[in-house]
Order: structure tokens, then sequence, then C-alpha cells
């Protein structure tokens, strides 16, 4: 019992270390520049200010830049892993010939830094004109992310129980049947948590998205955020309101999917 209230101490001390500079960002994004001079940081403001998120909302036209990273990330999320499960199922369970050099070939391309695909990525975009756009970058980070998503697929796949599959097979099912009437269903928790990375991981990329998207109208938000404030345009407490706009939106996608999280952790825990 003791030690079960010592962890807990432990635990709730680390979470409230974790949750002070979220605590900072919000409290001097609501403070006024005069009282931030006045006060400092760490003090509560004397009164609520919301000029500062109001001013970054419009100096950036935030409502565009994040209807960019909604649409990026949910398509990277569900396209990333629709292909994993298809590729993950034909090397864990249809056992292509050379499934282990294809798993290697997934595990090396996770291991690349991005810095290593900028050139190609452009290159390439730029012959099929599909530069600047959307489009462009959705395609990229679903090819970058399915890759994770096969290689860690492909080991859960592998481990699948052959004898649901047979009897699949037994009543009649083809091998698409087989992949969306049985393997998806049963699967459904880990690429629940697959989704849920997938959508999250996207809306905090930088390097590529500032690459690949110049124009203000395809920008996302990390985007955004890191070209003003390289303007140094912006005092601290627009910058405390601009890193508050940039968070709350990955925030609240996760406390919607905290549960679909959490309950497939504890279900692939449980496998």
């Amino acid at each position: 019992m003791a030690r079960r209230v010592v962890v807990l101490v432990v635990l709730a001390v680390l979470a409230l270390l974790m949750l002070v500079p979220f605590l900072l960002v919000v409290i001097n994004a609501v403070k006024s520049p005069a009282d931030y001079a006045r006060n400092g940081p760490l003090s509560l403001p004397e009164s609520l200010h919301f000029d500062g998120i109001a001013d970054f909302w419009t100096r950036v036209d935030f409502g565009q830049k994040l209807f960019n990273s909604v649409v990026i990330s949910g398509s990277v999320a569900v396209l990333a892993v629709l292909v994993s499960v298809v590729t993950a199922y034909a090397v864990g369970i249809g056992r292509v010939r050379g499934r282990m050099w294809i798993v290697g070939v997934f595990l090396l391309a996770n291991l690349m830094p991005q810095e290593a695909l900028v050139y190609p990525l452009y290159y390439l975009s730029k012959e099929v004109d599909l530069y600047d756009t959307r489009i462009a970058v959705i395609i990229i980070f679903t090819a970058i992310q399915a890759a994770f998503g096969t290689y860690l697929l492909s080991s859960v796949l592998g481990t699948f129980p052959g004898e649901i599959i047979e009897a699949a097979r037994i009543d009649g099912a083809s091998r698409w049947q087989v992949l969306w009437r049985v393997v998806v269903p049963v699967s459904w928790p880990t690429l629940s948590v697959l989704m849920v990375f997938f959508f999250i991981w996207t809306w905090n990329e930088f390097f590529i998205p500032m690459i690949m998207l110049v124009s203000n109208d395809n920008q996302t938000v990390p985007v955004a955020l890191g070209v003003l404030q390289g303007q140094r345009l912006m005092d601290a407490t627009a910058q405390s309101a601009s890193a508050l706009l940039g968070i709350v939106p990955a925030v609240v996608f996760f406390l919607i999917f905290q549960r679909t999280l959490t309950r497939g952790i504890a279900v692939g825990a449980i496998k």
C-alpha cells in the first residue's frame, strides 16, 4: 500500500512538471505586454487580455492554416493506415518471398533523415506539378508514416491466429474479404492507435512542409508559427498566444481520442 502511494505521488509530481510549460504559455497568452513587462512571465495576469490571440489569428490567417493542418494530418492518418494494413497483410500473413528483406527496407526508410529526402522530393514534386500543394505533402507523409506502420503491423499480423483465417477461407472468403472482414476488425485497436499517432506526428511536422509549402494559403500551423517567429515581429505575449493556438488543436484531438488510444494500447498489451 505504501509503495502504491509513493508511486502515485511521484507520477502526480511528474505530471505537474510536464504541465508547467503549458500553464506558463496559457498565463502569458492572456497577459497584456505592459503586464508582462511589469510583472514578468511567472506572475498571474492582472486581467485577461485576448488582443494577442486575436492579433495573431488575423495576422497569419490562422483559420486557413488550421484547415490546412487538419486536412493534411487527417488525410495522412487515414491513408497511411490503409496502406500499412494492405502491405502488412501481404508481408505478415501473405508470407511473400523475401519477407525479411522487405521489412528491413521499411525499417531503413524509417531511419532516413528528412534532410536527405528534401531535394529528391522537391525535384519530383516540381516535375509532376505538385510543388506547393497540399496533395504533395499528403503523399509524402503517407509514404513516410506507412513505412513505420508497415514495419509495426507486419510483426503484429505475423502472429495473427491462423485458425481464424483458415476458417474464413473454408467459408469461401477471398483474400480481400479475409483482410477487411476478419483481419481489420480484429486488429482495429492497433489500427486506431496508429491513426492517432499518425495524425499527431503529421500535425507537428515542420521541416518538409516548410520546404514544400511556400505560399501563405497552403502553409500549416507549425510552418506559420515558425515563419512568423523568425521574423521577430512579436513580443513575448504574442509568441505565447501563437504557441497556445498551435498546441490547443492537437490537445483537443488527443482528448477526443484518448479513450480509443488507451483501449488500443491495453488490448495490444493483453495480446
